[in-house]
This record gives structure tokens, C-alpha cells and sequence, in this order.
């Protein structure tokens, strides 16, 4: 039996999900979550084999919470389900350890395929996307998208600087970085760029 938890917060998205996979007779969801701190809680409290996640969510990411659970070395192994057919998301996704990427259009029968995948050891990667991934490198570092994320929220470097807890000087550097690497002629252009292509 594969014990499910579901992150993902849009309510309807998060039951059609759950009554899905509640069809499936190895597979149990345990639980859903609405965000990715909430997920995170409920990671620690349940300890499911599988956590099916969204990309966007508020607090913590789809990402974020993947990276958070490869740097505790927990043992559950991550399913992304999402909109966002971005290569520079399926590379980020995959650096944090991500098993198994899927597209929400995808048909309903493929997400418990995959999931029986995952939980064996396998991955279930979109291929047309994989191949995708890597045709493009993301250019910017951490930091780089970091301030390039805020500043895309519209916080002033200033602002950037105290959120980030760096000087304003060495902000206003990251952010002339990522323009610079990105080939565009300011932020907000930049921020465009990068969430386009799913390096944000």
C-alpha cells in the first residue's frame, strides 16, 4: 500500500485528486494540504512514501518544500503535478530531487501509473520536457533569483536588501546580474524572462 499526501491549494484540484487516487486499491491518502508549510507539518506528523505536490503555493513552494525535504534526507520521494510545462522548473524540480514530474492535462489513469513508479524507485518524467530541460540552462544563481523574485513582488532594492539581510549595494549588483545575463533591459523584464522560462 502507497501512503499518499496530496499539496495543493486550490480545493478543487485537491479533491478531484484525492478521490482519483482513493480509487486506486494500493494507494491511501492519507491527508491533504492547502500550502507548503502546512504540507511540511504534515510530512513530519504522517510520514507518507509519497508526497503529490503542486508547483505554486503559497508560503512554500512546490520546489522549496522538495529542497526541504532532500536537505532533512527524509524518505519520501516527491511527485510534482502541475500547469507549468517549463524546463526550468522540471531542472529545479530534479536538482531537489524531485522522482516524478506530471503535467495536469495529462490523462488520469498516467498520475497512479506514475506513482506506482516512483514508489518502486523508478522516475516518471514528461519525456517531451525532459528533453526540453536540457536544451537550456538557467543562468542565474540563488541569490540572483531570489532578488529578482522580490523585486518582481515590487519591493524596492531597499526593501530586497532587508528581506534578503544584505547591503543595498550588493543587491542592486544581483539584480544587474540576472539583467545582464538575462539580455533584457531592466527588472521587471528580467523577472518576465525568468518566470517564463521557469527559473524563478
Amino acid at each position: 500500500m502507497m501512503r499518499v499526501l496530496l499539496a495543493e491549494d486550490q480545493a478543487l484540484v485537491r479533491g478531484a485528486l484525492a478521490a482519483l487516487l482513493n480509487m486506486e486499491s494500493d494507494i491511501e491518502v492519507l491527508d491533504s494540504a492547502a500550502d507548503g508549510e502546512a504540507a511540511w507539518r504534515e510530512i513530519q506528523r504522517l510520514k507518507p512514501d509519497l508526497l503529490v505536490t503542486d508547483i505554486e503555493m503559497p508560503g512554500l513552494t512546490g520546489l522549496e518544500l522538495a529542497q526541504r525535504i532532500q536537505r532533512h534526507e527524509l524518505p519520501v520521494k516527491v511527485v510534482i503535478v502541475t500547469t507549468f510545462a517549463r524546463p526550468g522548473f522540471l531542472r529545479r524540480a530534479l536538482d531537489a530531487g524531485v522522482l516524478g514530474y506530471l503535467l495536469k492535462d495529462a490523462p488520469a489513469e498516467k498520475l497512479a501509473e506514475s506513482l506506482r513508479m516512483v514508489h518502486r524507485g523508478g522516475r516518471a518524467i514528461d519525456p517531451e520536457l525532459a528533453v526540453e530541460a536540457w536544451s537550456e540552462a538557467d543562468p542565474l544563481n540563488d541569490r540572483e533569483r531570489q532578488a529578482l523574485r522580490l523585486a518582481g513582488e515590487g519591493l524596492s532594492a531597499g526593501d530586497i536588501a532587508v528581506r534578503m539581510n544584505l547591503s543595498h549595494g550588493t543587491v542592486r549588483n544581483y539584480l544587474s546580474e540576472a539583467i545582464g545575463k538575462l539580455g533584457v533591459g531592466n527588472r521587471i523584464e528580467a523577472y518576465r524572462l525568468a518566470r517564463q522560462k521557469g527559473w524563478l
